[in-house]
């Protein structure tokens, strides 16, 4: 199949931690010079994608911010276009606050005043966010996700906790679910992806490590999917997975060459 697009996931598949994976940024240049569109798309939240474009720049690679969706910034468009007049209790990072006020969304600092609940991944998650996300909810109409990962890889070759993670406790102490959970694997990252590539999914190929959010949303999509191992799952998963990836391979730096 002639392929116009590949959507290239970053966390355990570019790079883990602060160190590129090898290949990667081969892969990369390899993409572009078969002349396919290159779409970063990360459910880590905590950057904007001018941040990410610093990031991968300090890599070797590079990329300018319409090459880049994050589950962080996602959030913020869909606040503003559907809660631009609500009042957003936020548990999550700095950088996704930033995000979101930036967009233009109003943000609060009393829970009892919430109309919607947004959690995300922060280091500084504890008890008291526990407490106040719980009684955001007894009054807040919509409640949602940033993404659902539940761990991440990092760069010492161990998995942490996500932002899925804070979100299941959030609402397993309210007894209440997400309206919605954004970020990879949802429609609302579908839709952007390919309206950002410009091309139909069928000539769409996702990369990444993740069966949940990667393989899952191209599965969804009717993309190509391409698992690398070099992450959260490898064969065995894929083995015991409600999705089955396209493609298993080592590591970004193998897609080129699955390409010709």
């Amino acid at each position: 199949m002639d392929y116009e697009g590949v959507v290239v996931d970053l966390d355990g598949t570019v790079y883990r931690g602060e160190r590129v994976l090898d290949g990667a940024a081969g892969a990369i240049e390899r993409f572009r010079a078969m002349g396919l569109g290159v779409l970063f798309v990360t459910n880590n939240p905590t950057r904007s994608p001018a941040g990410y474009v610093e990031r991968l720049a300090g890599l070797g690679i590079e990329a300018d911010a319409s090459a880049v969706l994050s589950a962080g910034a996602v959030t913020a468009e869909h606040l503003a276009d559907r809660h631009a007049g609500d009042e957003v209790f936020l548990i999550g990072s700095d950088g996704l606050r930033g995000m979101v006020t930036d967009a233009g969304v109003a943000l609060t600092d009393e829970p009892d005043a919430a109309d919607v609940l947004v959690t995300s991944h922060t280091y500084d998650f504890d008890y008291r966010d526990l407490t106040e996300g719980m009684w955001a909810l007894d009054g807040a109409d919509a409640f949602y996700g940033t993404d659902p990962d539940l761990t991440y890889p990092d760069g010492d070759g161990r998995e942490y906790p996500g932002s899925g993670a804070i979100t299941r406790a959030v609402a397993g102490v309210a007894e209440r679910e997400p309206d919605r959970v954004l970020g990879k694997p949802s429609s609302v990252m579908v839709n952007l992806v390919t309206e950002r590539l410009g091309c139909p999914p069928q000539r769409c190929l996702v990369v990444g490590d993740g069966l949940d959010t990667d393989i899952a949303m191209g599965e969804r999509a009717g993309m190509t999917t391409v698992l690398v191992r070099t992450g959260r799952h490898d064969d065995g998963d894929a083995a015991r997975a409600d999705v089955t990836p396209d493609h298993v391979v080592g590591s970004l730096g193998d897609v080129p060459d699955l390409l010709a």
